[in-house]
Formats: C-alpha cells, structure tokens, sequence
C-alpha cells in the first residue's frame, strides 16, 4: 500500500477504527494464548456458570470453563480458519479467473458452467453440504469454506482479465514476444490485484461467520476445541440466566465480521482507479 493510497484509507475513519479492531484481535489470537492462566479445555463443574469476578473476569461456561480464556483460543482458532481457507480459496479462483478470461473459449466455457454451478447453491448450504460429505473438524471447515470461495474470486478475476486482455500495453506484449505465462503473471495478475485484496478481506468477514455458523450447528469445530460459533451454540440453552456466555463470542463475531466489512470499504475508496487523479 503505497503512501497515497495509505492517506486516503486514513481518511475514511470508520476504517481506520476496523482496521485497530482486527489488529487487536489478530494480536490477542498471537499471544493472548500465552498470558492465559486457565486451560480453555479443563472441566470445573463445581464452578460451572460462573458470574463475572476477578477471578473469572467473563464467568465461566456449562463445564466451568474460564470464558475469557476459551474466548481468546477461539480467537485463534476463528482467525487461521478464515484466513487460511480464504487465502486458498482465491489462490484457486484467481487461477480459474485467469485461464477463464485470459484463453477463452472452450476453457471459459467449461470454468464459467462451473463458477454458475456452485454460485446457484447459497454459500452456508454449500458449505454445509461439503462438511456433511468430508465430515466435521476444523480441517474440513476450512476446506468447506475454501472451496465456496473459489467461484466469487474466480468470476471476478475472469471479468478483470477480460477487461485487460484487449488493452493496448498487453497488445504490446504479445508483439514483442512475450509468452502468456509472462503476460500473465507480470502484467494482468498485479493489475488485478486491488480488486482482488478488496475481494479477501470482504471475504474473510464472512468466512468467520460461515465458520461460526458450521460450529453453531455443530458441523465445524468439535468440542473441546474452543471456537466463538461453539461457544455461542452451547450458551443458547442459558441465554435468558447467564446472558453473558452467549454476548461474548456474539459481541466477538459481530466486531471482527463488522470490522473486516469496513476496513474492505476503506481498501475500495482507497484503491479505486477514478480517485487516483483526483
């Protein structure tokens, strides 16, 4: 992010302020583990639904576990799912975007079929069909969400590249030698890297959610495992006694999902060719 673009990201406040929210968490998911007293896995039924004190500053959860403590953990757990399921989830699409658009025909009319088959399925229930057919855990949650990742990143590198393909400086390429895996790689692919970073970072927002939802249902992340859509499943049957064991991870969920929304509309402002000039 060079310097110009950095200054109109700063402009846009509400950014900005994501932007420290996702900071602290992603500081909190890297260390917070470690400064933790409590094992987020250790069962206390004695000390079950705690209240709020000094000793348990978030009271403690069905099977008396800290839950500040199983808050943190499932920081990192949420964190790395989304993160890494997203990041794999476009390096495919940008793949499939790229061939689709950049060779056309028969290639792009076998890729676009398949981005239009899986865009017909909403993305929670496709991602619940994956986990019922790979099977709960936290490694198939990530592949479920990765893969319904791939045909949003996919259709929007296909567009770019068509755009781009047709544009005089790749013209120019092509006439002084350049094989397509140069053009591709050194010419289209960064020039389509603004709207790709804007893409992620929307997408990581709802890879979070689709993750905390897959746990809601109790086809993500298993228990013991700490993760905020668990928490939030196992603290609906409380809700109305000890109201603060489901607003945590929900106030959690909501923050980072909120946050990576706005810090995606600051990278769009700041990142949008029509403002370069002005």
């Amino acid at each position: 992010m060079n310097s110009q673009v950095f200054k109109r990201f700063k402009k846009r406040k509400s950014s900005v302020i994501g932007g420290i929210i996702i900071l602290i968490f992603v500081i909190t998911a890297l260390i917070g583990p470690s400064l933790c007293k409590y094992d987020p896995t250790a069962i206390d039924l004695p000390n079950k639904y705690q209240s709020p004190s000094i000793k348990h500053w978030l009271g403690t959860d069905n099977l008396g576990r800290d839950t500040l403590t199983r808050l943190v953990y499932g920081a990192r757990v949420s964190l790395m799912m989304s993160v890494v399921s997203v990041f794999i989830g476009s390096f495919i699409g940008i793949i499939f975007g790229v061939l689709a658009g950049y060779y056309g025909g028969w290639i792009d009319a076998l890729i676009s079929r398949l981005i239009d088959l899986i865009l017909a399925f909403p993305g929670l229930l496709l991602a619940i069909a994956v986990v019922a057919v790979l099977g709960s855990g936290i490694m198939n949650t990530m592949a479920a969400i990765a893969f319904y990742s791939i045909p949003y990143v996919a259709r929007l590198v296909r567009g770019l590249v068509i755009s781009l393909k047709h544009t005089e400086f790749i013209q120019a390429c092509k006439v002084i030698g350049a094989s397509d895996f140069r053009i591709i790689v050194f010419h289209i692919i960064p020039n389509t890297m603004g709207q790709i970073i804007i893409d992620v970072t929307l997408s990581l927002g709802s890879a979070i959610l689709t993750a905390s939802s897959l746990s809601f249902l109790g086809l993500g992340v298993q228990p013991p495992n700490p993760e905020w859509g668990a928490m939030l499943s196992q603290a609906r049957e409380v809700l109305r006694s000890t109201p603060l064991a489901a607003l945590a991870p929900g106030t959690a969920i909501t923050m980072v999902v909120l946050s990576f929304s706005l810090v995606g509309d600051g990278l769009r402002d700041a990142l949008d060719p029509k403002l370069k000039n002005s």
